[in-house]
């Protein structure tokens, strides 16, 4: 266990819109802006998803280059993080950007799902899909990183995804130290509990390094959770548009605030860029 507290910002997501929040960034230019803010309150990695300009998710390469160079101009270091999930779309465009850019980290979904949002006031399901990571896919996924330099952050829903770990370990493509992301609140995973954040800590395997990734406005209750077992913790306005008294965050680097004033309150001190690179053992690659 770290004396650290490493936070991640995820920045923009691909279901959150403007007419939600008007501070989701869409454009390279406001991603590269929302890195520089949160990276600046105490955030040490940033996860990234590709928009369209008129805030549609976005796959191509072109895209998150244009993202990768203004975050890099805007952030003098820093661990950047890309999203693989997607759904309805290839694998190899899936994966793309991880060949090309070779970023620091690239999440790996461990498993299927059904992911949905269901609202209790409408009676109704919104973005009710299937969300598919068969072992063939991931272990493509996995290999493509491995190509690239990129360690893999294994984002896990169940503590099913956990285990699927396993025979990826035992293939010897998997290899320590191991990433892990918990999350919990999505429907079809895991419900958001203290008790099945500790279930699922319990599950790692030995030599891992573990976030939690709370969804929506209950998020700052997991993120206390974690922070007094020790973990590390996600926040920004992919997952939570709100801070903790209700108000809706205006920023990245509002979310990271909260969050670094949250590690200082049980006695923690959060990572910079460089000491998360030591202590997750992510060199820093050329920046330029």
């Amino acid at each position: 266990m770290s004396d650290k507290t490493i936070i991640s910002a995820a920045l923009t997501g691909v279901f959150a819109t403007r007419k939600q929040s008007p501070y989701i960034p869409y454009t390279a230019d406001e991603i590269a802006e929302e890195a520089r803010r949160a990276v600046e309150a105490g955030a040490a990695i940033v996860h990234i998803h590709a928009r369209q300009d008129n805030g549609l998710p976005a796959f191509d390469v072109e895209s998150y280059a244009k993202i990768d160079a203004a975050v890099k101009a805007a952030c003098t270091d820093v661990i950047i993080n890309y999203s693989t999930g997607a759904i309805g779309i290839d694998r190899e465009t899936r994966i793309h950007q991880v060949t090309a850019l070779k970023p620091d980290m690239a999440a790996l979904n461990m498993g299927s799902m059904n992911y949905a949002i269901y609202s209790r006031k409408a009676k109704t399901f919104y973005h009710d899909h299937v969300f598919a990571n068969p072992f063939t896919d991931i272990q493509f996924f996995l290999e493509a990183m491995n190509e690239a330099g990129t360690r893999p952050e294994m984002e896990c829903f169940d503590t099913g995804h956990i285990h699927n770990a396993q025979p990826l370990i035992d293939l010897g493509i998997l290899r320590p130290p191991f990433q892990f992301s918990l999350i919990l609140g999505v429907l079809g995973g895991i419900p958001a509990s203290t008790k099945n954040l500790v279930h699922q800590v319990d599950q790692l395997p030995a030599n891992s390094f573990w976030q939690v990734i709370g969804i929506g406005a209950k998020q700052w209750k997991w993120v206390a959770a974690a922070l007094s077992m020790g973990g590390n913790v996600r926040v920004g306005l992919e997952d939570n548009l709100y801070l903790p008294d209700g108000s809706v965050a205006k920023s990245n680097g509002e979310s990271v605030a909260k969050a670094v004033e949250l590690t200082r309150l049980v006695g923690v001190e959060p990572a910079s860029v460089s000491e998360a690179r030591q202590i997750l053992q992510i060199p820093r690659k050329d920046f330029t």
